[in-house]
Order: structure tokens, then sequence, then C-alpha cells
């Protein structure tokens, strides 16, 4: 059973960071494409960052410069820093398995003074 628990979410500041982790299990974590998607409310679920199995990174062009994207594959686990946030990058924070149907439950990332 595959399972991806996200965590690292919260309340934060513009200008703040936040680290989001996802780990995974069920799956040889190694072999795959590892992603973030994030939904803002009533706006459609958008893909933010990808990671290659050798590391290779793609970036939503909305979070260059300012999000990283990174995976540990002996702790099964994908991270997302996230610097100088903006209110504009409220929403639920999503893992996922590329090119499968296997998500994790969101975290909630809330960016206000």
């Amino acid at each position: 059973q595959v399972q991806l628990v996200e965590s690292g979410g919260g309340l934060v500041q513009p200008g703040g960071s936040l680290r989001l982790s996802c780990a995974a299990s069920g799956i040889i974590f190694s072999r795959y494409v590892m992603c973030w998607y994030r939904q803002a409310p009533g706006k459609a679920r958008d893909l933010v960052a990808s990671i290659t199995r050798a590391g290779n990174t793609n970036y939503a062009d909305s979070v260059k410069g300012r999000f990283t994207i990174s995976r540990d594959n002996t702790k099964n686990t994908v991270y997302l820093q996230m610097n100088s946030l903006k209110p504009e990058d409220t929403a639920v924070y999503y893992c996922k398995v590329w090119d499968t149907n296997y998500w994790g439950q969101g975290t909630q990332v809330t960016v206000s003074s």
C-alpha cells in the first residue's frame, strides 16, 4: 500500500520560510519522479515543482528562485523549501508520485500578516 505523508505546513508571515516534507512508503522511492502540487481555494491544483531520480528539477514560473525541491532517497522523502513566501502562495500543498495517482493528504500553507 502506497502512502505519502506530508508535514511542515503552517502559518507564516510574508517574506518568511517553510520547509515541507513528504515521506513515502510502499514504493521503491528512488525509481520515481516526485513532485509537489498546490491548490488554492476555488482554483485548480497546479504543479509547483518536480525532481527526477537523478535530481534534476523543474519549477513553475511563479516559484522559480524562491522554492527548492530536493529528495533524500535514503529516507524516502522529498522536500520543498519555500523562501520569500507571498500571500499568493497560500494553498494546500500535495506531494505526488509522477505519472501515478498516488497523492498525499495535503498540508496547509497560509501566508498572512
